[in-house]
This record gives C-alpha cells, sequence and structure tokens, in this order.
C-alpha cells in the first residue's frame, strides 16, 4: 500500500478535475499525445521485422488468425 502522501496527492488531482474540467485537459493533453506518439512509433519499428511482428502478436495476445496472417504473410 502507498502512503498517505500519495493518498492526498491523487485526491487533490481529482478536486482539481471536478473544479477545473477545461483547465486539467490542457495540461493533460500534451502527455497524454506524446504517450500515444511513442507507442505508435514504437508499433511501427517493431513491425519491420518478421521477429519485431512476432513480439506484437505476443505483446498484444493476438489470437485471430486473419490478423496474424496478415502481421506475418500468409504462408
Amino acid at each position: 500500500m502507498r502512503d498517505k502522501t500519495h493518498l492526498s496527492q491523487i485526491e487533490r488531482w481529482a478536486k482539481y478535475v471536478k473544479e477545473n474540467p477545461d483547465k486539467w485537459k490542457a495540461k493533460v493533453k500534451p502527455f497524454m499525445d506524446s504517450q500515444i506518439i511513442t507507442s505508435r512509433r514504437f508499433y511501427k519499428n517493431l513491425t519491420q521485422t518478421e521477429e519485431g511482428r512476432k513480439k506484437i502478436i505476443e505483446l498484444r495476445n493476438i489470437k485471430n488468425n486473419k490478423i496474424i496472417e496478415s502481421l506475418l504473410g500468409a504462408k
């Protein structure tokens, strides 16, 4: 369990979000956008090799054979 200061910070942030619905979005949006861009770049780089494509299948727990075939190429 985390300490009380962590819980206190979460409570302060929740209060801020409730009281400032527009302000908090402007503060968080650049961070979230950068996370999405980084993730997309990471997956794009993984698709460049067969080993990377296999890793995507593993990471995303992909079970659909059509998707697997599209990533690995039909043989």
